[in-house]
């Protein structure tokens, strides 16, 4: 890819009968991020519940389920995400719903945790396949003054997905594990029947194939990194199969990025990474992400592990949090943005959210006290995840050349996806795996939600020192 191939305009949509209107398009697509988003987060409350019905009590085994899922989606965004540039983007829209949710149904007939784990990495492939042509899709629609308004709808969408994901999954395992699955099927059904008679046919660049080299060392690099993080606790940060493991990404990573250097045809431009809007989003993307995957899973281990509540009340617990993101998305980020722009809009929430996190450490203790223990915290980190995700994102995007619409968002969302296992792998590193009572567990914990809180307030570094010159205003949907 040459820099001249970069500055090419938007293909323009071609109408096909009763073509759907930018808005509806929008509307579309986010049924399809909502499945990907929701999948993030929504099985984990459903693990002791497969254990029992699959008859199986091996932890290393069950974790796949969620690592699988998590390793494969981050490893395939790129890549796909390149494809989406160089090919129809409604038609690999669809294609990645349809794989999305035929491994869906395939996952709630599984009979075994082998089964259920092979179907699960089938699923996180339709889900990267899904998730950058959906932007690219939302992006070729919009004018581009109207484009910053449509990625935080779209964002926001997809953040209240995954927080709303202990929600539905505590609501679902009450009939049975095997919803968590198969809610999907609806959705994904009405999205590919919807889709295909109203998407646009949004036709790709004439760009060269991505380059094979870089591909294997793309999708090695980052799944072996994803998958370092989310076994580094399992197997000790110390051992030497982690360290290898590491090892071995950060040197497959580093020859991606000297390929990219060097290559004429890259699998990501590096002029991408010459924006400063672009950069200061992604260090955004890296470190809100790390918070939010932290704060997410520590609340349900409180809630269910310490308090003993069930699955469904710590998921109705949490949904104060997740109700917060769509108000301050649409009602209240544009505004602010337009008068303040977006880097201390960002720099709003990721304080908010860190302040949420930081409500806990000090306000819960060991007898439950939902009202104001937890609540006040939750109701801080939605606002937090409301202000700072649609923003970072449309943010990233906006600075893209029309050409990596797909390939941009499937950097940002790569980024995005690692710093959640990232998170997650922290938490459970700060608080260790010996068995803590009382005021012990109360104390690493937190310590842990001191530990999230200051990766929230990192990232108000990046969006001031490399954001805050870039003022548009950005009218509303």
């Amino acid at each position: 890819m040459t820099e001249s191939t970069l500055v090419r305009t938007t293909p323009t949509p071609v109408a096909a009968g009763n073509v759907a209107a930018p808005r509806q398009v929008l509307i579309i697509v986010c049924a399809g991020v909502v499945l990907a988003s929701l999948d993030l987060f929504i099985v984990n409350v459903a693990l002791p519940q497969i254990a029992r019905d699959l008859g199986s009590s091996n932890l290393g085994q069950l974790s796949w389920v969620l690592n699988g899922y998590a390793i494969v989606y981050a490893s395939l965004l790129v890549f796909f995400g390149r494809l989406a540039d160089r090919y129809r983007r409604d038609r690999g829209f669809l294609l990645g719903v349809a794989v999305f949710t035929a491994a869906s149904a395939a996952c709630a007939a599984s009979t075994s945790v082998g089964m259920l784990v092979g179907f699960r990495l089938v699923q996180a492939a339709g889900a990267a396949l899904l998730t950058p042509t959906s932007l690219g899709l939302v992006l070729a629609s919009y004018e581009p003054e109207r484009r910053p308004g449509a990625v935080r709808a779209w964002t926001a969408t997809g953040g209240l997905a995954a927080a709303l994901g202990p929600v539905v999954g505590g609501l679902l395992v009450a009939a049975s594990w095997r919803w968590v699955f198969l809610v999907n099927v609806p959705v994904g059904i009405a999205a590919l029947v919807v889709g295909w008679r109203r998407l646009p046919h949004v036709p790709g660049h004439r760009t060269e194939r991505p380059d094979p080299l870089g591909v294997v060392l793309a999708t090695g690099g980052v799944g072996l990194l994803t998958f370092g993080i989310v076994k580094g606790s399992d197997w000790g940060w110390g051992s030497a199969t982690i360290e290898g493991i590491l090892a071995g990404a950060a040197v497959l990573i580093g020859l991606f990025v000297l390929h990219c250097l060097q290559s004429r045809n890259p699998l990501i431009h590096p002029s991408l990474f010459r924006s400063r809007a672009f950069t200061g989003a992604s260090l955004v993307a890296l470190f809100f992400s790390v918070a939010f995957g932290a704060m997410l899973l520590s609340i349900v281990l409180w809630e269910q592990g310490v308090w003993g509540w069930s699955a469904l009340r710590a998921g109705l617990a949490i949904a104060p949090g997740p109700i917060m993101v769509p108000l301050m998305s649409f009602v209240v980020a544009g505004r602010l943005i337009a008068r303040y722009g977006p880097a201390w809009v960002i720099a709003l929430g990721s304080g908010a959210f860190g302040a949420g996190v930081a409500w806990w450490a000090v306000a819960i203790g060991i007898q439950p006290n939902y009202v104001p223990d937890v609540l006040g915290g939750m109701l801080l980190t939605g606002i937090g995840v409301g202000l700072t995700l649609p923003t970072m994102m449309s943010t990233a995007s906006s600075s893209l050349p029309p050409p990596s619409f797909a390939t941009g968002s499937a950097v940002v969302n790569m980024i995005r996806q690692t710093g959640l296992a990232l998170g997650v792998a922290v938490l459970v590193a700060v608080l260790g795996t010996s068995s803590h009572h009382g005021l012990a567990e109360l104390s690493a914990f937190r310590r842990a939600w001191w530990v999230t809180a200051a990766f929230a307030f990192a990232g108000i570094v990046p969006a001031i020192a490399l954001l805050r010159r870039r003022t548009p205003a950005s009218p509303a949907l």
